[in-house]
C-alpha cells in the first residue's frame, strides 16, 4: 500500500457484521489536525470510497459516519443514538448536563418548545438593523485600516454582535459580550484550558445578567428568547428550573459564535477565490440566498457532534457497541456524490439542496433561520461596500472542532463614490 496523506491513516476495507471490539479493529483513521482550507473534504472523499464507517482511537475512540445516508439515519434515530452520553468528540467532562444540548427527547422537547418560538423569521425581521449597522461598522474599519482579517475583524464580532442584538441586551454588554465571545473562540481553539475555564465562567455570568435584567424588563415571552425560557420555568409540566434556563442562554451564547463565525470566514475564503461568483453576486444580490445555500453544503461547519449508541447495533456493515460515540461528519455527507451530484463544485441554485449543515431530527440547528439572514447581511454588506477583494496571504485553519478559517487575511478594495452611485 503506497504512502497516506497526512492525517489520514490506511483504511481497513469494509466487513458485512464486523463484530470485534475496539481493542481488536485498531485505528483505521486519524483525524487531520493541522489543515489547510479544503484538506479535509480530501480525506472524506477517500474515506467514503474505501471505508465510509471507520474506526479511530483517537480522542478515547470514536464511530464517524461520513456518508449521507448514514449521517441522517443516526442523526434522526432519537431512541437508538443519544446525545445526553456524550454529545461531542472529543468528549469534555461537565459537572452538569449544559441544556438543550445535552439532553435528549422528551426533556430536550421542553427547551425547543421555548426556543423555536422566538427565532421565527418573522420575529428575527426586528433584529435586521442592528445585523446590518453591525456588518457596517465592521467593514468600514477593514477597509480604513492595514492587515485586515475577514475572522478577527469582520466574522467573530459580527455574530457576536447577532447575537447580542438578539438577545436584547444594551450596548454596554453587546461590547463585553464580544470581547468575552470571541476570546472564548481563540480559546477553545488554541486548547488553552486556563483561558476557557475563565472566560466560561464569565459567560456563565454574562448568562445570569442577561436573565436578570430580560425578567426584570418585563419583555414578552411570545418575542423574547430569555422571557421564554424564564416562562418555561414557571411551568409544572417541565423540568426547566431557573438554573437550567440560564444555562441554556450561556449554551445558545457559545453556539451562536461558533458555527456562523466558522460558515461566514469559508464564505469570505471561496469568494476571495472565486472572483468571477463574486462580481456575478455583487451585481446580482437577490441570487445571494441560493448561493447562501451552497455556501452552506460546502462549508458545513459542524463536525464533531456526536452520539452515543443506547445499545448493540449495526451500523454499515459494522457492530456498534452500545456506549460508543459516533462523530457525525456533516461536512463529508453534504460532499457525498450519492445525494449530490458533481459534489465539489458550487452550483448556483442547486436543486434539492437537502444539505445537511444544520443537521437533522431533534437536534436540528434552532438558530437556522437566523443563521441564514446573518450570512446574508454578512455578505451583503461586504459585497456592497467593496470593489473586490482576495487573499492577501495564507488562510489559518481552526482545529478539528468546527470546520471553518480561523485567519483570513484580506487584501480589500473599497467602492468608489461612482461604484456606489451606479449600484444604487
Amino acid at each position: 500500500m503506497g504512502q497516506c496523506p497526512v492525517g489520514f491513516t490506511a483504511a481497513v476495507q469494509e466487513r458485512p457484521a464486523d463484530t470485534r471490539t475496539a481493542s481488536e479493529r485498531g485505528s483505521e483513521w486519524s483525524p487531520a489536525l493541522d489543515e489547510t482550507f479544503g484538506s479535509a473534504h480530501q480525506d472524506y472523499a477517500r474515506l467514503r470510497r474505501s471505508n465510509p464507517f471507520p474506526w479511530s482511537s483517537d480522542f478515547g475512540g470514536f464511530w464517524s459516519a461520513t456518508t449521507y445516508e448514514d449521517i441522517a439515519r443516526v442523526a434522526q434515530d432519537d431512541d437508538l443514538f443519544i446525545t445526553s452520553v456524550q454529545n461531542v468528540v472529543p468528549h469534555v467532562p461537565r459537572s452538569s448536563r449544559r441544556p438543550p444540548l445535552h439532553f435528549d427527547p422528551p426533556e430536550h422537547t421542553a427547551y425547543r418548545e421555548a426556543i423555536d418560538p422566538v427565532l421565527r423569521r418573522s420575529l428575527l425581521r426586528n433584529h435586521e438593523a442592528a445585523f446590518r449597522a453591525s456588518a457596517e461598522e465592521l467593514l468600514d474599519g477593514m477597509l480604513a485600516g492595514d492587515g485586515a482579517d475577514g475572522v478577527r475583524d469582520f466574522a467573530a464580532p459580527f455574530v457576536m454582535d447577532c447575537f447580542a442584538a438578539f438577545l436584547g441586551v444594551p450596548s454596554s454588554l453587546t461590547r463585553h459580550i464580544r470581547d468575552i465571545g470571541v476570546r472564548y473562540a481563540f480559546a477553545i481553539q488554541d486548547m488553552d484550558n486556563e483561558v476557557i475555564g475563565e472566560c466560561s465562567a464569565e459567560l456563565y455570568r454574562i448568562a445570569e445578567q442577561v436573565y436578570r435584567d430580560r425578567v426584570s424588563a418585563g419583555a414578552d415571552p411570545r418575542r423574547d428568547l430569555v422571557s421564554s425560557l424564564h416562562h418555561a420555568a414557571l411551568s409544572p409540566d417541565n423540568h426547566i428550573t431557573e438554573g437550567t434556563a440560564i444555562a441554556t442562554i450561556r449554551q445558545m451564547i457559545v453556539a451562536g459564535m461558533g458555527a456562523p463565525q466558522a460558515v461566514l470566514g469559508s464564505c469570505v475564503v471561496h469568494l476571495a477565490q472565486d472572483q468571477d461568483l463574486q462580481r456575478h453576486l455583487r451585481e446580482h444580490p437577490e441570487e445571494l440566498p441560493s448561493a447562501i445555500e451552497e455556501f452552506l453544503r460546502l462549508h458545513a461547519p459542524y463536525r464533531v457532534f456526536a452520539r452515543t449508541a443506547r445499545r448493540d447495533t449495526e451500523l454499515h456493515g459494522r457492530l456498534v457497541r452500545a456506549g460508543e460515540p459516533i462523530a457525525l461528519i456533516f461536512p463529508s455527507g453534504n460532499r457525498d456524490g450519492t445525494a449530490f451530484p458533481d459534489p465539489d463544485t458550487f452550483v448556483l441554485r442547486r436543486p434539492n439542496n437537502s444539505h445537511l449543515a444544520f443537521g437533522r431530527g431533534a437536534h436540528k440547528c434552532p438558530a437556522a433561520t437566523m443563521g441564514r439572514l446573518e450570512l446574508l447581511i454578512a455578505l451583503e454588506v461586504l459585497l456592497e461596500r467593496t470593489e473586490a477583494f482576495a487573499l492577501a496571504g495564507d488562510v489559518v485553519m481552526m482545529n478539528w472542532l468546527e470546520y471553518g478559517p480561523r485567519s483570513v487575511p484580506l487584501q480589500l478594495a473599497g467602492r468608489t463614490a461612482a461604484g456606489k452611485q451606479a449600484a444604487s
